[in-house]
């Protein structure tokens, strides 16, 4: 059974663009096993294509990226996650919660970054970049954001992901 996500619009808020797609979080969709959680998540992500995994923190400063989409899967701790700047939505991401944020949409931890340990990753590993909402970033990233492709499996459950059906039910009614 598919664990249905949250959605969290963020809308561009000064330097910080924001996305049309929503911010989605599954709260509570993983049951990790006791030994080597990070490589089970891992293993779950790239099975669906979204590589270029990382294992860390989440940063402690408004961050975006703008040529990528971006998984996040907890492993350890919980922390307050701040989406889309300074008077942006605060969620609460713990253990065994994923969350995939749009290009565009910026993200930090109010807490201390290693608070909480995530597995991280991109649609077919794509690179991502870092951007902090200053000035002249853009135009350039928002172009880039237009150009991000949709993803043809969510993270979490391949192609029949929850995140495909929102995601482009969204680009329909927007173009």
């Amino acid at each position: 059974m598919h664990v249905m996500p949250q959605k969290y619009f963020v809308e561009m808020s000064g330097n910080f663009p924001g996305s049309k797609f929503p911010v989605l979080h599954y709260e509570q969709a993983l049951s990790l096993p006791a030994f080597f959680p990070g490589r089970f998540v891992k293993e779950l992500f790239q099975k669906h294509h979204w590589s270029n995994n990382w294992r860390s923190g989440i940063y402690t400063f408004n961050h975006y990226h703008s040529i990528s989409h971006e998984v996040i899967a907890v492993i350890k701790g919980q922390a307050v996650i701040l989406l889309g700047g300074e008077n942006g939505k605060k969620v609460l991401l713990r253990k065994g919660d994923v969350m995939v944020i749009p290009a565009g949409v910026a993200h930090m931890n109010l807490g201390k970054e290693m608070d909480i340990i995530c597995i991280g990753g991109y649609p077919w590993g794509r690179d991502y970049d870092m951007n902090y909402g200053k000035d002249d970033e853009h135009p350039k990233v928002d172009e880039n954001i237009r150009k991000v492709p949709l993803p043809d499996a969510g993270p979490l459950y391949g192609p029949g992901d929850p995140l495909i059906a929102i995601w482009k039910s969204i680009r329909v009614l927007q173009s």
